[in-house]
């Protein structure tokens, strides 16, 4: 294997690795394992792999995201990714600014770039499925269906519902809407689909925030 480029300054600057030493590595999409140094250039390093083993298990966790505002982008895709998230949709909502989809964040090759920085993070090798949607009511009425079968339908909604479930085993599709909140429109579009709003508590979070902390809680310990 030969690294170049970031990920070749990264072993050198970060893990300030030597000819001989082991570093954890893995294939995208592919097999994890470890990697010796056999040789360190200016340009490139040289390793020699064993990829014997597999990347951690996916959450069962679908995550339909009111797309953020640009600002926190790169923090959230980092996190979903190493929180091991696999399907992501991002989709527009009435409280959503039109102007968040020019963001050139979404374009699929800086997207795909902070998937895998969030790979990375979490010694993970899966890469998510990301789709984009930037009209609500065909997402909720056409898409949502496909992509929530078969799964425990929540909706994210400090104005009332139950506790978020913890730990869970199971597949479940995860709405969170957007930092304004969905509107009473948007929220009966989601229940008539099966969806059950939850929430936290009473405290109202930012995307930043919402989006880890109910992951986090879906988690299995």
């Amino acid at each position: 294997m030969v690294l170049a480029g970031r990920r070749a300054l990264h072993v050198r600057e970060v893990h300030r690795a030597v000819v001989g030493e082991s570093l954890r590595v893995g294939v995208l999409n592919g097999k994890t394992g470890a990697g010796v140094i056999r040789e360190s250039a200016p340009d490139r390093i040289t390793m020699d792999v064993n990829l014997d083993g597999d990347p951690p298990r996916p959450l069962p966790v679908t995550l339909l995201l009111a797309m953020p505002r640009p600002k926190g982008f790169r923090r959230i895709m980092q996190g979903v990714a190493s929180m091991g998230v696999k399907r992501l949709a991002l989709f527009g909502a009435f409280r959503v600014e039109k102007s968040y989809w020019k963001s050139p964040w979404l374009d699929p090759e800086a997207l795909r770039e902070q998937m895998v920085l969030g790979l990375e993070q979490a010694r993970d090798t899966l890469l998510p499925e990301v789709t984009i949607h930037p009209l609500f009511k065909p997402f909720a009425e056409d898409v949502v269906p496909a992509l929530s079968g078969g799964s425990r339908r929540l909706v994210a909604h400090p104005g009332g519902g139950a506790v978020c479930p913890a730990a869970v085993a199971d597949p479940v599709t995860l709405a969170i809407g957007p930092e304004g909140g969905f509107t009473d429109y948007e929220v009966g579009l989601l229940t008539g689909q099966g969806f059950e709003p939850v929430t936290l508590g009473p405290r109202i979070l930012r995307s930043e925030q919402a989006v880890p902390a109910f992951l986090g809680r879906l988690m299995e310990g």
